[in-house]
Order: C-alpha cells, then sequence, then structure tokens
C-alpha cells in the first residue's frame, strides 16, 4: 500500500518530472516559485469525428459534440491539472498522451495530471491505436483536442478566486428495482439517490466567472442505446455535455463548464429514451422512445444546468491567496476481488466467486475549502454520501470514473441482494466500505 504524500514532497517531485519532461517547464517552475496566490486557466474544445470516421464503435452520426476540457490550478510552486473529457471511457494509451499533451503545454508533471470522463454512454469506446485506423483516427482527434483545451488554459491563467455552494436537483433515481426474478434495472424511486450538486466556482480577481465545477450523482445515459426512427445510432454527451452547454450558454465568453461524475453506479437519469419497464406482476421489459427522447434529454439538461447556475450566482467568491492551499495526493488501498460477470437479467443466486486482491488507486485533490475525492470503480451511492458525511471539508466532492474509469464498486447491500452492480463488480463485498474508509483517513490527514 502506497504512503501519502504530503504537498511540500509532492511538489518537489513534481517539478523535477516536469523539469526533465519539459526543459520549458524548468524555467516555469522557478517563476512560479515567485509568487503565492491562486491563478486558474481553463480550457475546451471539440472532438472533431468527421462522417468519414463514422460508423465508430457502431455509432453512425454525430448529435452534438464530445469536448476536452481542461483546468489549470496554481498556487506558488504548485500546479496541477484536471482533463474531463466526454467519453464513456478512455484507454491508458489515450490517457497517457493526453498526460505528455499537458506536460509539454503547461509544464505540470504526469504525477499531477487528473485525467477523469463524464461517462456518457452515446460515444465510441477509445481502444488502442493499434486496433484498426479508425481507433487510430479517433485517438488523434482527441489529441488533437485535448491540445487546444489545454493551450487556452495556459493562455488564460490568472490570479483567481474560488468559492463552494451546494443544491439539489431531481433528474436522477436509483436504478435498482426487485422483479419477480430478482434485482434488475429501472425506476427504484424508493432506492437511495443523492439529489445534492455541488458547485464549485473560480473567479478572476474582478469577479469575472473563469469556470465552473458540477459534482451529481447520474450516468449520462440518457440516449444510451436509443436508436432513431432511420437507424441512426448517435453520439452525443448526453445529460452532462447538456448540462455544462447550459451552463456555458448562461456565461458566454470564455467561461468553461465541467462536469464531475459522483456516484453513478447506482443512479440512472430519472428519464431514459429506452428505457425499462416493470409491470403489475413485477416483470420487466424494454422500450425506446427513438427520436423522442431528445426532448428527455434537452428537458434534464436544462433543469440540471439550471440548479448549477442558480447555486454558482450564490456563490462568494474568497482570496485564493496562500491561505487557499492547493494539494494532490494519491494514495491506493488493497481489496477483495471476485469474477465480473456480464449480467443480462436478474438473479436470484449467483456465485460471487473470489479471484485474489488489488490495488484501488485514491486521487484527493485540495483547493482551499473544498477537496474533490475521486477513485476509478463507479461508487454507488451509500458509499459517496458515507465519504461526505465523514469528511472534515466543508465542501467535499466525490467522482467516480477517474483514470479513465473502471466497472461498478458496489456497496454491501447490493451483494445480499444481487443487483446488476455487484454481479458487474469485479470487486467482492465490502470493497467499498475500505475505500470509503481509506478516503477518509486521507482527507482527515490533509485537512490536519
Amino acid at each position: 500500500m502506497a504512503a501519502a504524500v504530503t504537498a511540500a514532497s509532492l511538489s518537489t517531485a513534481v517539478e523535477a518530472q516536469a523539469a526533465d519532461a519539459n526543459p520549458a517547464a524548468d524555467e516555469s517552475a522557478t517563476s512560479r516559485s515567485a509568487g503565492t496566490g491562486l491563478r486558474v486557466g481553463a480550457g475546451q474544445a471539440a472532438i472533431s469525428i468527421p462522417p468519414s470516421l463514422l460508423p465508430l464503435d457502431n455509432f453512425t452520426t454525430v448529435h452534438d459534440d464530445l469536448c476536452v476540457r481542461i483546468l489549470l490550478l496554481e498556487n506558488g510552486s504548485r500546479r496541477v491539472a484536471l482533463a474531463v473529457l466526454d467519453l464513456t471511457s478512455i484507454s491508458a494509451e489515450a490517457i497517457g498522451a493526453i498526460r505528455a499533451i499537458i506536460t509539454e503545454a503547461a509544464g505540470v508533471a504526469t504525477a499531477d495530471i487528473v485525467v477523469t470522463v463524464t461517462h456518457t454512454f452515446s460515444a465510441p469506446h477509445v481502444q488502442a491505436a493499434s486496433s484498426s485506423s479508425g481507433a487510430a483516427q479517433y485517438v488523434e482527434q482527441i489529441k488533437q483536442a485535448a491540445s487546444t483545451a489545454v493551450a487556452a488554459a495556459v493562455k488564460g491563467l490568472k490570479a483567481a478566486r474560488v468559492g463552494y455552494g451546494t443544491g439539489k436537483c431531481d433528474v436522477n433515481v436509483n436504478r435498482d428495482v426487485l422483479t419477480a426474478d430478482g434485482w434488475w434495472l429501472g425506476t427504484g424511486e424508493t432506492g437511495s439517490s443523492d439529489k445534492s450538486v455541488g458547485v464549485t466556482r473560480f473567479d478572476d480577481l474582478d469577479g469575472n466567472p473563469i469556470a465552473v465545477l458540477a459534482n451529481y450523482s447520474v450516468q449520462s445515459s440518457v440516449m444510451m442505446e436509443s436508436v432513431m426512427a432511420n437507424g441512426d445510432l448517435p453520439i452525443t454527451a448526453d445529460l452532462a455535455g447538456a448540462a455544462v452547454r447550459h451552463v456555458e450558454k448562461q456565461y458566454g465568453g470564455d467561461v468553461v463548464g465541467f462536469f464531475l461524475v459522483g456516484s453513478c453506479g447506482d443512479q440512472s437519469p430519472a428519464f431514459r429514451s429506452k428505457r425499462y419497464i416493470i409491470d403489475k406482476d413485477k416483470k420487466w421489459s424494454q422500450v425506446d422512445a427513438q427520436d423522442a427522447g431528445w426532448l428527455l434529454l434537452t428537458v434534464q439538461g436544462e433543469r440540471l444546468g439550471t440548479e448549477v447556475v442558480r447555486v454558482s450566482e450564490t456563490i462568494k467568491t474568497a482570496n485564493g491567496g496562500a491561505s487557499s492551499p492547493l494539494a494532490l495526493v494519491t494514495d491506493s488501498v488493497t481489496v477483495g476481488t471476485t469474477a465480473s460477470g456480464h449480467p443480462t437479467g436478474p438473479a436470484k443466486t449467483y456465485d460471487f466467486t473470489p479471484t485474489g486482491t488489488a490495488d484501488v488507486p485514491i486521487w484527493v485533490l485540495q483547493v482551499g475549502d473544498g477537496a474533490f475525492v475521486g477513485v476509478a470503480p463507479e461508487l454507488s451511492t451509500d458509499t459517496a454520501l458515507s465519504v461526505k458525511k465523514h469528511s472534515p471539508f466543508p465542501h467535499t466532492a466525490v467522482m467516480s470514473m477517474l483514470e479513465g474509469g473502471s466497472k461498478n464498486m458496489a456497496e454491501a447491500r447490493s451483494y445480499a441482494r444481487i443487483t446488476y452492480e455487484a454481479m458487474d463488480s469485479s470487486y467482492a463485498q465490502g470493497a467499498a466500505e475500505t475505500v470509503a474508509a481509506k478516503i477518509g483517513d486521507l482527507l482527515d490527514a490533509l485537512r490536519g
């Protein structure tokens, strides 16, 4: 198990790595160490998917752009980067390429770059570039978007203030429902669901917004697997993209919105185009609204985006000087593993066969009085709520899908119920609780 890294020791290592990776970073690090105070820059760019690249991973058309958004944070000699991509998941190869691009352009060491996805299910999977010419072209388009986004973030770096707020939005629902054949997917109105919307706003010293971050627990799956009347399977940034576009439209100019997906393992949009229906006898089926699904996406994205803007407008950003610490700590914890299944329907019995152990990486980013904690697996609501409840920080965002994401890490109750999340997981019962406890230790240590 790796030991937690202090901000001071990590800072030294980070600057050394950045200088080795990019000679220009050595000069950049020296100039940064001479000053104090929070500086922030944000940039975004669309991932171009030309018609010649389609069909790609069975997707045949582009409804709205997938984007790469990059946030740079600096305080004195510390500089970290957060890259958020409108993708389902992302390969290690592509993550490495994105890190190299950010290091080259912004002088941020690879250890200080956090990469995550919004987990839209209506985006082509990012395969190894060697798997096909289409996959290679797709990776190149992602890299080009990352280059454009980080260049804009570097250009826009300026002295900044930070503030936090929390709202509430009811566009998510627990997706676990009891059927005649066992627990399955649907609209679990009585299940656990975190309706809170965590909002972070960065302003320049004149009070003009630079970036708005929204943390919400939901999969972006309104249009997942929904096939249009003409047979098209469209690419879309889905709920995360619609919400963020609403935020960016409201603020206009160069303000960049970020969607940080929370505990998405057991949370789906309240209304989906291709949805599950449970009848009075608890039998389940699926129906597809096809083209009518776009209205469901528009309305829910607008509703979530409206609440983000409302909360953002109540935030009073505070001085981001030396009293506003910036730290990125990484660690890991060992958990039990089990054979991952591929559930296609509910089950009343299931063999969760132990397969050994695995190390689960954890990221904790502190910006002033706020903390952003995350892991690769899709966490469940009860896990995230437990982390928030015990966090010593007044503002804590819990994130899933870091480092490209991985399958579900269900809470203990899911294994007893034999839910989709438990069957779909490669982590044994108790893993989520172990991870939550470790995150709590890291937050306590960071808060001091």
